[in-house]
């Protein structure tokens, strides 16, 4: 007769973390979209001047900024959350909770950003930029929600002698 063993070698929640540290790192690159945008790309500033042909630089610029700064400012409560729920994983404590939550939240936000219209505005964000902001979390975070909704399965180790059989 022989016994079966079974051992977690690892921590319940270590694809959890896994899927979260990469959205952090992913967090980190939709902090800089908007930045990016306004050095380089200039879809944003184009977006206002579309909306508002009869303002000046002085105003598009000020819009500009107010946008960007706003996304960048939503990226780092984003980051915020990432590392909360991180931080829940490692202490193995309120992970479901977390995760779930910080998942609805951030999406719910993100499509608003994505979606949202405003006085002459189309769309506040630029098509590209705001589904990128979306999507690229996205991912990730639906990994996360999935890895700790759903149990990772036990390691079985070789079955052990029976002690009749020595």
């Amino acid at each position: 007769m022989s016994t079966m063993t079974e051992v977690r070698t690892e921590n319940r929640w270590t694809n959890v973390m896994q899927a979260l540290r990469i959205g952090v790192g992913l967090q980190l690159v939709c902090i800089a979209l908007p930045l990016l945008d306004l050095w380089v790309f200039g879809s944003i500033a184009r977006n206002v001047e579309r909306a508002y042909p009869e303002w000046g630089a002085d105003d598009v610029r000020l819009d500009r900024n107010a946008i960007v700064v706003y996304l960048v400012v939503v990226g780092v409560l984003g980051l915020v959350g990432w590392l909360g729920a991180l931080w829940c994983a490692k202490r193995e404590r309120w992970v479901r909770a977390s995760v779930t939550t910080l998942f609805v939240i951030g999406m719910t936000a993100l499509a608003i950003d994505a979606g949202a219209s405003g006085e002459a505005y189309d769309r506040i964000v630029p098509l590209w930029l705001g589904s990128a902001l979306l999507v690229i979390p996205l991912f990730p975070g639906v990994t996360a929600l999935l890895a700790a909704w759903v149990k990772a399965p036990l390691r079985r180790s070789v079955p052990e002698p029976s002690r009749s059989a020595r």
